[in-house]
């Protein structure tokens, strides 16, 4: 039986559920990943997120929908398939890999593959002018892929050159209701009829299936988690990414799983009441996100860190702003570099800022606040 639930658009070619299974978290075993593409099934969810760098998930991804299929008369046919790869390769590798990852998922072909991580010009360039473009003619040549896209965790320009390029269908974006800094970029896309996926809300975007007791008490009668994929969903974003890792993962994206409609009047006034809660908490020390201090000269993510004081401070979510703060300069290119220890109190930021902040001062209380022994990333 297929479950029907409301899809939106996705590039070019599908159409797709508002919610994705995202996979990263489900490789434990396979009776894992059986259980979690089984259980999203049966919610309405019509679309798997992969990648061939996230250990052996495309092996039991394809394991579980031939399974599903002679089990449970879930059909092939019902999913749409998103798979990712790295931006590095000559196009003998890049053709190698992508034909294992054809094997590990038991496909003859795949309705999406994104370039996962264009975080920097080089890796747009290789696209645009190297060997991942002649890599990318190749798979649309041979029929082997529907269509392409980018996720990206690089700067707003880099991103906005990219939906720019004309050559991707599709975009995975972090998109996050306490970080709306790229909310404008999704919707550029979309104006060029790309689909847009929004990476992690749940966790990157704030760790909201844990909320503070303030958060929760701001965000009645609402769970934060609840509003932040609202806020996403009416802002036209294609759908959104599921990491689930058990069952209860699940219980919020299926109550909300047709819920493609504006935001109603509660919703928006438990919004303000969560942006009424920062700004009590922060008060004249609140950054407002505008990046007029940059550039810095010691190349400090000024906005980003501040940001995570706004979080850690502002809602309440200290232990995700401890964890994101102490993966900077752990993560290559898919992070900040440099932390708020790298200020030399130059104070060349300080005339530029809108609110008169003292940056210096707010870069070393966060610093304070905020660092601790890093944490191993999930994949690294």
């Amino acid at each position: 039986m297929i479950i029907h639930s409301k899809k939106r658009s996705f590039g070019k070619r599908c159409n797709v559920s508002l919610f994705t299974l995202g996979t990263m978290r489900a490789t434990e075993n396979f009776d894992k990943m059986y259980s979690l593409i089984k259980s999203a099934y049966h919610i309405g969810i019509n679309h798997l997120e992969t990648a061939a760098s996230y250990g052996n998930a495309e092996i039991l991804i394809g394991k579980a929908l031939k399974r599903l299929e002679t089990s449970e008369n879930i059909l092939r046919k019902d999913w749409i398939i998103t798979t990712k790869v790295l931006p590095k390769g000559n196009n003998s590798y890049l053709k190698i890999n992508f034909k294992n990852s054809l094997k590990n998922l038991k496909l003859k072909k795949i309705n999406n593959l994104a370039i996962h991580g264009i975080n920097l010009d080089e890796h747009l360039d290789w696209v645009l002018n190297g060997e991942g473009g002649k890599f990318l003619k190749w798979v649309i040549k041979k029929g082997l892929v529907d269509q392409v896209g980018f996720s990206s965790h690089g700067s707003n320009k880099l991103i906005e050159k990219a939906i720019k390029s004309e050559i991707f269908s599709f975009c995975n974006l972090h998109l996050h209701f306490l970080d709306q800094s790229k909310i404008s970029l999704a919707h550029l896309a979309l104006k060029k009829n790309m689909g847009v996926l929004a990476i992690s809300p749940a966790d990157k975007g704030g760790r909201l299936y844990d909320p503070s007791e303030i958060l929760l008490k701001a965000s009645e009668p609402f769970h934060p988690l609840e509003l932040a994929y609202r806020f996403l969903l009416s802002n036209g974003i294609s759908t959104l990414s599921l990491g689930a890792n058990k069952f209860e993962d699940f219980n919020i994206a299926k109550k909300l799983i047709n819920s493609n409609q504006k935001l109603t009047s509660s919703e928006m006034s438990a919004l303000k009441n969560i942006e009424k809660l920062a700004t009590k908490e922060l008060r004249s020390s609140k950054c407002e996100q505008c990046r007029s201090c940059l550039p810095c000269p010691s190349e400090i993510p000024i906005p980003e860190i501040l940001r995570l004081r706004n979080i850690s401070i502002g809602y309440g979510q200290l232990e995700f702003a401890k964890e994101r703060y102490n993966l900077i300069g752990r993560a290559g290119h898919w992070w900040e570099e440099k932390d708020a220890s790298f200020c030399l109190e130059c104070n060349e930021c300080v005339p530029k800022c809108p609110s008169k902040l003292n940056i210096p001062e707010l870069l070393k209380q966060t610093h304070d606040l905020l660092v601790e022994k890093p944490k191993k990333r999930l994949w690294s």
